[in-house]
């Protein structure tokens, strides 16, 4: 799927946090949520299939891409806050269909868990839900520890974005050039920007918070709206772990490992995750 020029691109005024976002189609409105280390635009090959049916949503987060970096609100419980001002205060949706990849996923639980009648149907890529009772949002994962360091991991990828965030880009897809050349310089034209690094670590120094956050969610019952989800089944792929977690803290979880794919299955094969798109959501009801 080639770049459509038809994507709109816009600014939300929230007060506290200014949030750019992308739409694109008309129907029901689908919100697709980022992670770290990318933006908005690593659903640039995806948006066109679901515009077909959908108005597409992709935000990027607080802190991230070209939104605004206030110092604080990196928990995702405010995040979620955000997208729901975004789309329903801003927008006007009443109902919405969800998806996230990375940090975009626990994002999503938020936001379903804050707004269990609205959101219809959640889709989830390669991320398990902290706060789900296990170690599983930790495990094979080294850099948490070094993002949670206040200063820290500031100091010594200053100047040396690329390298850092290469690492990530060039090993832990399915294959060394899943996320391609122009992505990558497009991720870091906004990860260079003063402050972006630091608040893409902020969403790593929030989660004590999140745990607390989820877990009382999570105490007030689980998801009832339908789940998809899918781990990617090579390089630092989540694989089955991730929808193992999403069972914990929903009722109707379906989905499993995507083939031939890494961590960054919506860039890897964003044809098929437009179909299981597609499918999913066109089962809900009208």
């Amino acid at each position: 799927m080639a770049m459509s020029d038809s994507f709109e691109h816009a600014y939300a005024d929230l007060g506290e946090v200014r949030i750019h976002y992308v739409t694109a189609g008309q129907g029901p409105v689908v919100v697709l949520l980022h992670g770290w280390p990318q933006t908005w635009y690593m659903w640039r090959d995806v948006i066109p299939g679901l515009a077909t049916r959908f108005r597409v949503v992709a935000p990027d987060l607080r802190g991230l891409g070209d939104s605004s970096r206030p110092p604080g609100g990196y928990d995702k419980k405010t995040i979620a806050q955000d997208i729901w001002r975004l789309v329903h205060d801003v927008l006007g949706e009443q109902r919405l269909f969800v998806v996230g990849h990375d940090w975009g996923g626990p994002t999503a639980f938020a936001l379903a868990a804050q707004h269990r009648d609205a959101v219809r149907r959640v889709a989830i890529f390669d991320v398990p839900v902290p706060g789900d009772g296990t170690s599983v949002f930790f495990d094979n994962r080294w850099h948490h520890g070094l993002h949670w360091e206040p200063g820290f991991a500031e100091e010594l990828t200053a100047g040396r974005e690329d390298v850092y965030l290469g690492f990530f880009y060039r090993t832990w897809g399915a294959r060394p050039d899943a996320i391609s050349e122009a992505a990558r310089q497009e991720y870091l034209r906004t990860y260079r920007q003063p402050g972006a690094m630091r608040a893409g670590f902020n969403l790593y120094r929030a989660m004590r918070q999140d745990i607390l956050d989820n877990e009382a969610f999570i105490a007030a019952g689980k998801l009832r709206m339908p789940v998809l989800c899918y781990g990617g089944g090579h390089g630092r792929g989540r694989g089955q772990s991730a929808i193992e977690s999403w069972r914990r803290v929903a009722d109707d979880v379906r989905g499993g490992v995507a083939d031939n794919c890494g961590h960054w299955i919506p860039e890897e094969r964003p044809e098929w995750v437009v179909e299981q798109l597609l499918s999913f959501f066109g089962e809900a009801p009208a």
